[in-house]
């Protein structure tokens, strides 16, 4: 019994060890020093509307994100708004994908490429910068890693048909979470034909992937219909392959150290084309609209890891024959060197600044600089979200722009009057607290509302105060006559 225990004991720890890694990672920074940028501010100001409302919103927009956006709006419920509520479920599903990485790994290739793989997952640059994100791109990862497990494990050895249920309800998900993870599939099907599977299984795989696909296509064509949310992402260029090209050169390395054969399951017959074809896929999808960010195929990385698993298994086995004792050092000084070597990054991507903004920075201002009776302003109007996220800071100000508010309107930032009705309402202000991008991150003004606002402000009012902190501006105005006279605006004693 006790020589039976060994095995399974080294099995677990196979894949706890990965997993509880990431998770030490992901816990690591979690609140960003209590920052919320952009992205996140549209998860918590959606996920703390009622279902009614997410409902309304998500018939207009950002309803790709819809079960996202339910998932968190539970979790609020549960657990209440804040950092940790926001990103620990990202920290959670890396973790499940490391550990995934780590048990495909050992099935194919042992224990060491188990072990390197699922350690080297969380510690690549950009799982570090997703696994503590509000958003549901770890999540597709995680479904990723037990779909393709799930696959690995109908290769390896006869299952029952609750496996191609569970397989074909991941995929289902992860369509759900982000239908552009059905790249996923194709993936998988490089799989099943490089290592030769089954006629039978290959029939049970068709049925499962296209189940799955079926159910999500109504989200993508439903999806389509709100492709203007995507507008802002520029067409792809040359130089936006270079981080892919780098990606997949890595990768074929890993390949050739695996001796790769036709008809024979291996890392490299699961994890190129688990690194590749999102990759490739996703190039090709934006030479017809640009598509072309990293985050849509975050889960690609799986891929990638397993196949850096497999180059260092390699380099432990080949040593192992000679130096025993010393090959057992190798993945913890590797793994330790990694770690000292993307330390500065590692601190980078855990500070405010690794984000464009911070929509949670600006609003102890806003307290601070607001009087009784000011009015407030948003440029562009999306920048109202420091609003949605810190509505107590806003209290006692005056939206004069704003005649719908987001959860009415069904939107992310609300409805704005016509440009003339701005105006009017400006000008019966004597001062206007103005919220925008600060300097180094603003875009040019383009919206009609935007250039009302601006224009009135620089023809009509004067700045009295302006302050700029992590990617946002807010602006003190005063009307030119109130300003010049001294006492014409009526001032508090102060917060």
């Amino acid at each position: 019994m006790a020589s039976g225990t060994v095995p399974l004991r080294r099995g677990v720890l196979v894949w706890l060890l990965p997993m509880l890694w990431t998770l030490a990672l992901g816990l690591w920074g979690l609140s960003r020093q209590d920052s919320v940028w952009r992205d996140e501010a549209a998860t918590w100001q959606v996920a703390q509307r009622s279902t009614a409302e997410i409902w309304h919103m998500l018939g207009n927009v950002d309803v790709v994100h819809g079960c996202y956006y339910l998932l968190m709006h539970v979790l609020f419920e549960c657990f209440g708004p804040c950092t940790t509520t926001l990103r620990l479920p990202s920290v959670l599903a890396t973790g499940v994908a490391a550990g995934c990485v780590a048990v495909i790994g050992h099935r194919l290739a042992g224990v060491w490429v188990g072990l390197a793989g699922g350690m080297a997952f969380g510690l690549l640059p950009a799982v570090q910068f997703y696994l503590q994100e509000g958003r549901p791109y770890a999540l597709v990862a995680a479904g990723a890693g037990i779909s393709t497990l799930l696959l690995v494990t109908v290769l390896q050895r006869p299952v029952r048909t609750v496996y191609w249920a569970a397989y074909g309800s991941t995929i289902l998900l992860m369509g759900l979470l982000n239908w552009l993870s059905l790249m996923i599939l194709p993936a998988h099907l490089a799989t099943l034909l490089w290592s030769r599977a089954g006629r039978g299984i290959r029939i049970r795989w068709t049925a499962a992937a296209a189940a799955a696909t079926a159910c999500v296509l109504p989200l993508i064509l439903f999806s389509r219909g709100q492709s203007a949310q995507v507008s802002w992402i520029p067409p792809l260029t040359w130089h936006m392959m270079i981080g892919p090209a780098v990606l997949l050169a890595i990768g074929g390395a890993g390949t050739l150290l695996d001796r790769p054969q036709a008809g024979r399951l291996s890392t490299a017959a699961v994890g190129l084309p688990l690194l590749a074809v999102p990759q490739l896929g996703l190039i090709a999808l934006s030479l017809i609209q640009p598509l072309f960010l990293d985050r849509y195929i975050l889960y690609s990385l799986l891929g990638l890891a397993l196949l850096i698993g497999t180059v260092i298994g390699r380099a432990i086995q080949a040593v192992r024959p000679r130096l025993p004792r010393t090959s057992k050092w190798i993945l913890p000084a590797v793994v330790a060197l990694a770690m000292v070597a993307l330390l500065p990054q590692s601190l980078a991507k855990r500070s405010p600044a690794s984000r464009v903004d911070d929509v949670l920075a600006i609003a102890s201002d806003v307290r601070r600089m607001k009087e009784p009776g000011n009015a407030v302003l948003f440029v562009p109007s999306a920048r109202r979200d420091t609003k949605s996220v810190s509505p107590s800071a806003f209290t006692g100000l005056r939206d004069i722009a704003l005649i719908e508010s987001p959860e009415k309107s069904g939107t992310l930032k609300g409805v704005e009057a016509s440009p003339e009705h701005i105006r009017a309402a400006m000008l019966s202000q004597q001062r206007i607290l103005l919220v925008t991008d600060a300097t180094q991150v603003a875009k040019p003004v383009t919206a009609d509302r935007d250039k009302t606002k601006t224009a009135v402000l620089k023809k009509y009012f004067t700045p009295v105060a302006d302050q700029q902190v992590r990617g946002r501006r807010l602006t003190v105005y005063e009307r030119l006559g109130a300003a010049h006279s001294g006492h014409a605006v009526s001032r508090s004693p102060g917060p």
